[in-house]
Protein backbone atom coordinates (compact mmCIF):
# COMPACT_ATOMS: atom_id res chain seq x y z
CA UNK A 1 0.00 0.00 0.00
CA UNK A 2 1.30 3.47 -0.86
CA UNK A 3 2.05 5.32 2.46
CA UNK A 4 0.83 8.65 1.06
CA UNK A 5 -2.47 7.09 0.00
CA UNK A 6 -2.79 5.38 3.42
CA UNK A 7 -2.60 8.70 5.31
CA UNK A 8 -5.36 10.35 3.29
CA UNK A 9 -7.77 7.45 3.69
CA UNK A 10 -7.23 6.73 7.41
CA UNK A 11 -10.16 8.89 8.50
CA UNK A 12 -12.72 7.16 6.27
CA UNK A 13 -11.48 3.72 7.28
CA UNK A 14 -11.83 4.52 10.98
CA UNK A 15 -15.35 5.84 10.51
CA UNK A 16 -16.42 2.80 8.49
CA UNK A 17 -15.73 0.60 11.53
CA UNK A 18 -18.16 2.42 13.81
CA UNK A 19 -21.49 0.61 14.03
CA UNK A 20 -24.53 1.60 16.04
CA UNK A 21 -27.61 -0.34 17.03
CA UNK A 22 -30.74 0.36 19.04
CA UNK A 23 -31.13 3.89 20.37
CA UNK A 24 -27.55 4.74 19.41
CA UNK A 25 -28.47 4.19 15.75
CA UNK A 26 -31.40 6.62 15.99
CA UNK A 27 -29.26 9.57 17.11
CA UNK A 28 -26.61 11.57 15.33
CA UNK A 29 -22.85 11.08 15.61
CA UNK A 30 -21.64 11.81 19.13
CA UNK A 31 -23.76 12.96 22.03
CA UNK A 32 -25.15 16.38 21.10
CA UNK A 33 -25.14 19.25 23.56
CA UNK A 34 -28.46 20.87 24.29
CA UNK A 35 -31.06 18.14 23.98
CA UNK A 36 -33.86 19.13 26.39
CA UNK A 37 -36.57 17.17 28.22
CA UNK A 38 -39.27 19.09 30.13
CA UNK A 39 -41.59 17.56 32.73
CA UNK A 40 -44.57 19.16 34.46
CA UNK A 41 -46.17 18.58 37.87
CA UNK A 42 -48.81 20.54 39.79
CA UNK A 43 -46.20 22.67 41.55
CA UNK A 44 -43.06 22.68 39.40
CA UNK A 45 -41.28 22.06 36.14
CA UNK A 46 -38.38 19.66 35.73
CA UNK A 47 -36.00 20.07 32.85
CA UNK A 48 -33.00 18.00 31.83
CA UNK A 49 -30.35 19.23 29.41
CA UNK A 50 -27.71 17.06 27.76
CA UNK A 51 -24.21 18.46 28.44
CA UNK A 52 -21.78 15.68 27.42
CA UNK A 53 -18.16 16.38 28.27
CA UNK A 54 -19.06 18.74 31.09
CA UNK A 55 -17.92 17.58 34.51
CA UNK A 56 -19.09 19.02 37.80
CA UNK A 57 -15.63 19.88 39.16
CA UNK A 58 -14.08 21.16 35.91
CA UNK A 59 -16.50 23.79 34.68
CA UNK A 60 -18.77 26.54 35.78
CA UNK A 61 -22.20 26.27 34.24
CA UNK A 62 -24.40 29.34 34.43
CA UNK A 63 -28.14 28.65 34.50
CA UNK A 64 -30.36 31.73 34.43
CA UNK A 65 -34.11 31.31 34.80
CA UNK A 66 -36.46 34.24 34.18
CA UNK A 67 -39.92 34.74 35.63
CA UNK A 68 -41.69 34.21 32.27
CA UNK A 69 -40.07 30.74 32.06
CA UNK A 70 -37.13 31.53 29.77
CA UNK A 71 -34.06 29.43 30.60
CA UNK A 72 -30.53 30.27 29.44
CA UNK A 73 -27.63 27.89 30.14
CA UNK A 74 -24.05 28.91 29.34
CA UNK A 75 -20.73 27.17 29.75
CA UNK A 76 -17.61 25.87 28.05
CA UNK A 77 -16.85 22.38 26.76
CA UNK A 78 -13.22 21.83 27.86
CA UNK A 79 -10.34 20.91 25.56
CA UNK A 80 -9.27 17.40 26.51
CA UNK A 81 -5.92 15.77 25.80
CA UNK A 82 -5.92 12.01 26.22
CA UNK A 83 -2.80 10.66 27.94
CA UNK A 84 -1.63 7.09 27.57
CA UNK A 85 0.17 4.95 30.14
CA UNK A 86 3.44 5.58 28.27
CA UNK A 87 3.08 9.35 28.77
CA UNK A 88 2.10 10.21 25.17
CA UNK A 89 -0.76 12.61 24.52
CA UNK A 90 -3.16 11.67 21.74
CA UNK A 91 -4.44 14.19 19.21
CA UNK A 92 -7.90 13.43 17.82
CA UNK A 93 -7.94 12.33 14.16
CA UNK A 94 -11.64 11.50 14.21
CA UNK A 95 -13.82 13.67 16.42
CA UNK A 96 -17.54 13.03 16.61
CA UNK A 97 -18.02 14.09 20.20
CA UNK A 98 -18.92 17.69 20.92
CA UNK A 99 -15.99 19.99 20.06
CA UNK A 100 -14.44 22.17 22.79
CA UNK A 101 -15.54 25.78 23.19
CA UNK A 102 -18.27 27.99 24.64
CA UNK A 103 -21.95 27.16 24.29
CA UNK A 104 -25.31 28.70 25.08
CA UNK A 105 -28.69 26.92 25.24
CA UNK A 106 -31.93 28.90 25.53
CA UNK A 107 -35.49 27.55 25.73
CA UNK A 108 -38.87 28.35 27.28
CA UNK A 109 -40.71 26.42 29.95
CA UNK A 110 -44.49 26.02 29.45
CA UNK A 111 -45.38 28.70 32.04
CA UNK A 112 -44.18 31.30 34.51
CA UNK A 113 -41.85 30.31 37.36
CA UNK A 114 -40.36 31.71 40.56
CA UNK A 115 -36.68 32.05 39.58
CA UNK A 116 -35.65 32.12 43.25
CA UNK A 117 -36.99 28.60 43.82
CA UNK A 118 -34.99 26.17 41.74
CA UNK A 119 -32.58 23.34 42.46
CA UNK A 120 -29.96 22.44 39.83
CA UNK A 121 -27.97 19.21 39.77
CA UNK A 122 -25.26 18.25 37.27
CA UNK A 123 -25.35 14.48 37.15
CA UNK A 124 -22.18 12.40 36.57
CA UNK A 125 -23.55 11.35 33.16
CA UNK A 126 -23.48 14.95 31.86
CA UNK A 127 -27.17 15.71 32.33
CA UNK A 128 -28.11 19.00 33.99
CA UNK A 129 -31.33 18.37 35.92
CA UNK A 130 -33.26 21.33 37.34
CA UNK A 131 -36.54 21.61 39.23
CA UNK A 132 -38.11 25.09 39.30
CA UNK A 133 -41.32 25.99 41.13
CA UNK A 134 -44.23 27.45 39.18
CA UNK A 135 -45.12 31.07 39.92
CA UNK A 136 -47.77 31.57 42.62
CA UNK A 137 -47.78 27.96 43.81
CA UNK A 138 -47.61 27.20 47.52
CA UNK A 139 -45.16 24.47 48.33
CA UNK A 140 -46.62 21.87 50.71
CA UNK A 141 -44.78 21.64 54.03
CA UNK A 142 -45.01 18.15 55.45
Amino acid sequence: MNPENHQTSTHSKVISHVFSTGTAKQGCAGPPIGLVDIGVSEIAYLFRVSLPGIEKNQNKIKCEIQREGRVCIQGVVPEIAIPSESGCLYRMQVQQLCPPGPFSITFNLPGQVDPRLFSPKLRPDGILEVVVVKLGVRIPTS
